[in-house]
């Protein structure tokens, strides 16, 4: 569980990047080191269509297509993860919201619970970057694992790390499919820089690379949240 250390506020975090721009990576990388609990849309989405929940199939349904998953899809699975957590837990949310509807019901049920947002990190890289990315990733479907067959291959070629499973292609990462992908992502997503924007907010940052940007994520956090002490530390006091 992760709490409020003392001297410092909780951190409620949103990280917004398109498809591809390693809002995955940045987010493992933050709950490495700091107290912070992840909601990932990703990772629900991905539990429930492996599920084959009546959601996961609407989900996997529009996906396909190459849509985004509707709004009331995603407010119904998040709703439910904001409900599990604490008012002293700081957390992060992934891939979510990503529509002015989403952002404002969001908005509304996390100032019911006294909780609202008090950072928005916006993950700026290159789109052809980004594209290169998708036509590398491989994915481990059951648990959501990526892999990048330049920066982050697998031990076995074509085979998980972990449980020596297939990997595959998520059936949306072609060209064809993510061109449509981002002109939809950033339609929606300009109006939602906005509006965090004018809340002061927003905070973007560039780079082409999670290497690059994530010193940059770490800096930011560390003047608003109190990192986690390394075992190393903790074993020298």
């Amino acid at each position: 569980m992760s709490h409020m250390v003392d001297g410092y506020s909780p951190l409620r975090l949103l990280l917004i990047g398109s498809p591809g721009s390693g809002k995955g990576t940045q987010s493992g990388r933050i709950q490495d080191n700091f107290e912070v609990d992840c909601i990932s849309s990703g990772d629900i989405l991905r539990k429930n269509i492996a599920q084959g929940t009546e959601i996961g199939k609407r989900a996997a349904k529009e996906m396909k297509n190459g849509a985004f998953v509707s709004d009331e899809v995603m407010v119904r699975l998040i709703d439910a993860e904001l409900g599990k957590i604490g008012s002293e837990q700081s957390w992060l949310l992934d891939g979510f919201p990503r529509t002015m509807t989403q952002a404002k019901t969001l908005d509304k049920t996390l100032d019911e619970v006294s909780q609202p947002l008090n950072l928005v990190i916006h993950l700026n890289v290159p789109e052809e970057v980004i594209l290169q990315r998708i036509m590398d990733r491989w994915v481990h479907i059951p648990s959501g694992r990526v892999y990048n067959m330049t920066y982050n291959p697998p031990k076995h070629a074509g085979l998980d790390d972990v449980t020596g499973e297939l990997l595959e292609r998520r059936p949306d990462d072609n060209p064809e499919t993510f061109k449509i992908r981002l002109q939809k992502h950033h339609e929606l997503t300009e109006p939602l820089l906005d509006y965090y924007r004018q809340r002061n907010i927003l905070v973007s940052l560039a780079g082409n690379t999670s290497d690059e940007i994530y010193p940059q994520i770490r800096d930011l956090l560390q003047s608003r949240f109190k990192p986690e002490e390394t075992a190393e530390a903790q074993a020298s006091v």
